[in-house]
């Protein structure tokens, strides 16, 4: 695996000079979330930027994954907003063709996988409606995707339509597209309850094509430095070691763009700890 870490923790750099920072502190791979000032699909300059970002990626061997949580990327007002599960078609248009334009930059960055979640309803649906409006959304973004032969990771997120596994599992039963695996988030299943994590990590190895991580409390969604919650990090490193997961671990700590490089930096030192068998003490 590739310890990596998500650019929505570098919010007040330049995504070159975030790139750069991540690179010299040791990082292997990024999770690029697209926004307002880092690829914004919607900017004209985009076109430019993309091959000039694509080779400074090479430059310092860094893999990438390109991310799609963008809080007000869509809608100034609404955090979040629209998504696939919006009442309006309008409104799921505009979702899908924001994933549609990350599938596209996914393929111009060599990008391993575009990771994607469900979204909330804003308006009152049964969940057989928001199901199939998702699964319908999904199954047209997977055509985009085998177009481009980019692979697609959806992320269960707590709040979400889609936040346990047993409701990703669903959703990737009736899409059943061999593009469309998962995105995992440690720190989610812990939140849930969905613990041990191991037995997840195993068995969805084949469709496991992206991991976020961080540490969490249970019932409390808020994505913490390592050693501010409750998760066991060897258990986690140790099953992603056991069936050999190539893609990248991405430290998601978007909250702490403050203080990016030092935080990045005590992160990445943790982790390696843990890698190494070494006590899982806070980081200093």
């Amino acid at each position: 695996m590739r310890f990596g870490y998500n650019t929505n923790g570098f919010a007040h750099h330049r995504l070159e000079d975030a790139l750069t920072v991540l690179a010299e502190l040791g990082y292997r791979s990024i999770a690029l979330t697209l926004d307002h000032r880092a690829l914004d699909p919607y900017d004209p300059d985009t076109t430019r930027q993309l091959p000039l970002v694509r080779e400074r990626l090479r430059a310092l061997d860094l893999a990438v994954v390109v991310e799609t949580g963008a809080r007000f990327l869509l809608d100034p007002r609404r955090k979040h907003q629209p998504t696939l599960l919006s009442a309006d078609p309008a409104e799921r248009e505009r979702r899908l063709d924001f994933l549609c334009r990350a599938v596209d930059m996914a393929a111009d960055l060599d990008a391993g996988a575009v990771s994607f979640w469900s979204g909330s309803p804003v308006e009152a649906a049964s969940d057989e409606i928001s199901m199939e409006r998702l699964v319908e959304g999904c199954r047209r973004l997977c055509d985009r995707a085998e177009r481009r032969n980019v692979r697609l990771a959806f992320e269960p997120e707590p709040g979400m339509f889609v936040d346990t596994m047993t409701r990703w599992e669903e959703l990737h039963r009736r899409v059943g597209h061999p593009l469309f695996g998962l995105t995992l988030d440690i720190g989610h299943l812990h939140c849930l309850g969905e613990t041990p994590i191991a037995p997840h990590v195993h068995r969805w190895r084949d469709w496991l094509w992206n991991v976020h991580i961080e540490d969490m409390r249970f019932g409390v969604h808020d994505h913490l430095m390592f050693g501010e919650g409750e998760i066991d990090f060897a258990e986690v490193l140790s099953s992603l070691s056991q069936i050999s997961y190539p893609g990248g671990l991405h430290i998601e700590l978007s909250r702490h763009s403050h203080n990016a490089v030092d935080t990045a930096r005590r992160a990445l030192a943790f982790l390696q700890r843990v890698a190494n068998g070494a006590p899982t003490v806070p980081p200093l």
